[in-house]
């Protein structure tokens, strides 16, 4: 939608050519209306029988959306210092650091003998030294969707201006200039850690 959406005099800053930490912030805002009995109810369907998914199978989904949203954010923070770490260092074993941190930050033991970097292509194939982007960008998004949240998620001048503020001006400015447009205010993290339960 970044992609499509967008609206830039140069193609250089159009779609997702913005900050990389905000990178992924319009894909993660999307997600949050896939929470929504009411999206549910309207996108959901069985391929043969059309049947809509039950509202109560809908609403044990809901009830169930942070299971684990505990250990899924220590391990993205596990990866942002992992990324930083080795970011910040001319040479590492980099198993070493994997083995050192993961049970530090996740309280999760890392495997001897295996090494998960070997396969983890975004640390050194354009995230680099920015996975904690990731995190922050759920952050933005938490608090772009609390907009909605306030106004109705299906509100149309308020999904005009997201489309306006957000997308279309690509990376052709600060990403921190259209939050603040959009929001009426800093970001913060108060929506993050409420979506998350915290």
């Amino acid at each position: 939608m970044h992609g499509v959406l967008g609206h830039t005099k140069y193609a250089r800053f159009a779609g997702t050519s913005t900050e990389r930490d905000f990178v992924e912030c319009p894909s993660q805002a999307l997600e949050n209306w896939c929470w929504e009995k009411e999206i549910l109810d309207r996108v959901s369907e069985h391929y043969e029988t059309k049947e809509k998914l039950p509202d109560e199978l809908i609403e044990k989904m809901l009830a169930a959306k942070n299971v684990n949203t505990g250990l899924t954010n220590l391990r993205q923070v596990f990866f942002g210092v992992l990324d930083q770490t080795l970011h910040s260092q001319a040479e590492a074993d980099t198993e070493a650091v994997y083995s050192k941190l993961r049970p530090e930050i996740t309280r999760v033991e890392h495997t001897p003998g295996t090494n998960p970097i070997a396969n983890f292509g975004h640390l050194f194939g354009g995230y680099d030294a920015s996975y904690y982007g990731y995190m922050w960008s759920l952050v933005y998004s938490a608090d772009i969707y609390s907009k909605f949240k306030e106004t109705g998620i299906m509100n149309k001048e308020t999904g005009l201006r997201y489309r306006n503020e957000i997308l279309a001006p690509g990376g052709s400015d600060d990403a921190n200039k259209y939050l603040v447009k959009f929001l009426g205010r800093e970001p913060n993290q108060e929506a993050f850690l409420k979506d998350i339960g915290v």
